[in-house]
């Protein structure tokens, strides 16, 4: 898992920047694939804080399966 270095709000923005570099087309082929890697990596911190908000939900969510582990645990 990498680092959350940076927030997601950050991260998705700098990774729309990229994008939108990209898209331009005005960049060198060795500067292209130096943006492509950084946004290569800001995708992976954005997922990250998907999947991290996404299990937090599923697991306040009544009736999950954690919830039901810890439950019968009991």
């Amino acid at each position: 898992m990498v680092a959350k270095e940076i927030s997601y709000e950050s991260a998705r923005d700098e990774l729309a920047d990229v994008v939108a570099k990209l898209e331009g087309g005005a960049t060198t082929l060795e500067e292209s694939l130096k943006l492509w890697e950084r946004g290569e990596a800001l995708a992976k911190i954005c997922q990250e804080w998907l999947d991290g908000a996404r299990s937090k939900l599923e697991e306040a969510r009544p009736g999950s399966v954690s919830q039901s582990i810890e439950e019968s645990e009991e």
